[in-house]
């Protein structure tokens, strides 16, 4: 790990670069690629201060003059109170030290990566099913007929939630995970909160059934657990839950699909994959890195920092960039280009995040990753692209892409 940012006993005079949310997102790739070099860092109109710097991103992830956000984010939208400002305020995600560490603990074992490696063959056999369902029509709309439903089915049969009920708590996880980004539209809010409730409502009721018929899945463990504990409000523990069943069902779908799209858009490496599994891995990786389905970490400043002579004042929403430090030619070789082959990934990839709050759900996201592409490398080689290419939206936080269609030979 690098050292942390220095605290400069005097401040760059020169300005940093203020750019809109529309700015940015027009071509977040080349905005940072025009900045990285000469500022460290870039503050957005609407507020937060987005660092660009791989050493930077990465050392900021622990710097003890930042902490994970809490409820500042929503404080900022001017909600403060409701199934919104509920979810968020008694989550894991938004909590840190002590707080943080009880919330989390009742979840870690169950998403170690031993603990999920013998899923595997569950998570191959869903996907399996899924071009079987297709395999005469030639053709399907990537991301709803399968991207989407390999990690829905996988985190309903890890938490014990009825298949039948994936549909609605995908509907909610979608719309609901809009919070998350710190350029969230107010607009959205009313949309946001009723996805909200739903979710809460959901878990809600499988706590009660679960309560009332216990049986021999993580969602009894879970409750059983918490009780013996006694350090989880009712509240904190479904707000647990929601956070599960959101990780665990929007963020791998948007990925999966940008991985296939990038190797059906680049023949030769596609080809390659089909032909060598053992480039799978790899493929995968430098998905993640070239066009990761979530491009930054939040934090908030305790005081100011000074990187680079320019000060983040305290206070403040710092976005670490990490759509912008896996394209960081200090850490990779020709970044804008998608290699599959790559040798120069760091051990541990920075889209997972960093720290105590490194992605929990990093084990499964990977063998879901590995197991979607596997699937349709050996089932159908032919696959194609049909319709407009891959197009990703946003530049932070859980990002959006457009509908992808593919084809193959019947």
């Amino acid at each position: 790990m690098p050292d942390h940012p220095a605290l400069l006993p005097e401040a760059n005079s020169r300005a940093i670069p203020k750019i809109t949310v529309v700015e940015l997102d027009t071509d977040p790739h080349g905005m940072f690629r025009r900045y990285r070099e000469e500022v460290p860092f870039l503050e957005r109109a609407d507020g937060p201060y987005i660092v660009l710097r791989a050493r930077d991103v990465e050392a900021l992830i622990t710097d003890p003059r930042t902490r994970q956000l809490e409820t500042e984010l929503m404080q900022s939208r001017g909600i403060t109170s409701g199934p919104i400002f509920d979810m968020h305020g008694n989550s894991m995600l938004f909590s840190n030290d002590a707080v943080h560490r009880k919330r989390r603990a009742p979840m870690s074992r169950t998403f170690a990566f031993r603990a999920v490696a013998s899923l595997r063959p569950q998570i191959r056999a869903v996907a399996e099913k899924l071009i079987d369902a297709r395999l005469f029509q030639g053709g399907m709309n990537l991301i709803d007929d399968y991207t989407a439903l390999i990690p829905a089915r996988a985190i309903a049969g890890i938490l014990g939630l009825p298949e039948e009920d994936v549909p609605s708590f995908t509907g909610w996880v979608y719309s609901f995970s809009r919070s998350l980004n710190t350029s969230f539209a107010t607009a959205d809010i009313p949309d946001i909160t009723q996805a909200a409730g739903q979710l809460q409502a959901y878990v809600e009721r499988l706590i009660a059934e679960r309560r009332v018929a216990p049986r021999d899945d993580f969602l009894t463990d879970f409750i059983r657990l918490t009780d013996d504990a006694g350090e989880l409000s009712p509240l904190e523990a479904v707000a647990q839950l929601v956070v599960v069943i959101l990780a665990g069902s929007d963020t791998t779908r948007a990925a999966m699909a940008i991985q296939v799209a990038l190797l059906l858009q680049d023949r030769a490496q596609w080809d390659a994959v089909c032909a060598d599994p053992a480039l799978i891995p790899g493929a995968v990786s430098e998905a993640l890195r070239y066009e990761p389905s979530v491009g930054s970490v939040p934090r908030f400043t305790a005081t100011d920092i000074v990187i680079d002579g320019y000060v983040v004042p305290a206070g403040r929403i710092l976005s670490l960039s990490t759509l912008s430090a896996m394209r960081d030619p200090a850490v990779y070789v020709d970044p804008d280009r998608f290699d599959i082959r790559r040798t120069d990934h760091p051990r541990w990839h920075m889209v997972f995040g960093g720290g105590p709050h490194r992605c929990l759900g990093e084990a499964l996201a990977r063998m879901e990753l590995e197991e979607g592409l596997a699937a349709l490398a050996a089932r159908l080689p032919g696959l194609k692209l049909s319709g407009p290419p891959l197009r990703v939206h946003g530049s932070s936080a859980i990002r959006r892409i457009d509908p992808l269609h593919v084809t193959w030979p019947r």
